[in-house]
């Protein structure tokens, strides 16, 4: 059964998921990544999963197609360990944009990764606030 934590993410994992949200996914991976190695329960999985999406776009951008379609596959499969909600987070949401990114990038193929619609990446969203 998986863990469906209550209370609100650290504040490295805000910060990350800010910085996710302004699509800074460099930076958005150093802030999820101390979360996830601070944290012992499986809640950490939530952030690898938003950071392997991050990651995912991040490697979109510099015209790693690959790299794109590797970390999302992951990212996707990670979250929906804790769908619909956790922690606040509209996980759902995450997940269902999260897998129209890849299937629009597994359309373009290696050829044309620079030609994704950036402005199809998700937004992490709250269902609760977090602050």
């Amino acid at each position: 059964m998986p863990e469906k934590a209550a209370g609100r993410p650290p504040e490295a994992a805000l910060k990350g998921i800010e910085e996710f949200n302004r699509g800074e996914f460099y930076e958005c991976h150093e802030h999820l990544e101390e979360a996830w190695r601070a944290e012992t329960r499986r809640i950490r999985y939530l952030y690898q999963g938003i950071l392997q999406v991050g990651v995912g776009f991040y490697h979109q951008q510099n015209g790693n197609w690959h790299g794109a379609v590797a970390l999302l596959r992951r990212g996707i499969e990670r979250l929906r360990e804790f769908e619909p909600e956790a922690l606040g987070i509209d996980v759902s949401a995450l997940v269902r944009e999260s897998e129209a990114c890849l299937k629009e990038l597994e359309r373009l193929g290696r050829e044309r990764v620079q030609d994704f619609d950036h402005t199809k990446i998700p937004r992490v969203r709250w269902k609760h606030p977090a602050r």
